[in-house]
């Protein structure tokens, strides 16, 4: 069960944290949200929008494969990289993973 890095986030996450034995599978968006760390995510899961956008800065390669609707989609978000993943989309694989959440999200309103 791989671990989650998460990089300080002004806002969302203000001293960074690790969650800990994360299921193997699980999209990172979901362990985010279970560990209390509320990512935006306005579409609701459904790979529509990128706000839940986030920079894998370790362990790029152990996460599932991205889509060509995830790649189309991750081409309007704020602050592309080239390791840059939607979070409800990448699934753990057996690795740990570091990742940065962006500091700003093309999303100009925030519900909550």
């Amino acid at each position: 069960m791989p671990n989650i890095t998460v990089l300080p986030h002004p806002v969302l996450c203000p001293e960074g944290k690790v969650l800990t034995d994360i299921p193997t599978g699980e999209s990172i968006c979901i362990a985010l949200l279970n560990h209390g760390i509320e990512i935006e995510h306005a579409c609701e899961m459904s790979c529509a929008c990128t706000t839940c956008h986030v920079i894998v800065r370790e362990g790029y390669n152990s996460l599932s494969e991205a889509t060509e609707q995830e790649e189309d989609l991750l081409d309007q978000a704020w602050g592309l990289e080239a390791d840059s993943r939607l979070s409800c989309q990448a699934r753990l694989g057996e690795e740990d993973v570091t990742i940065d959440i962006p500091k700003y999200t093309i999303n100009h309103a925030r519900e909550n």
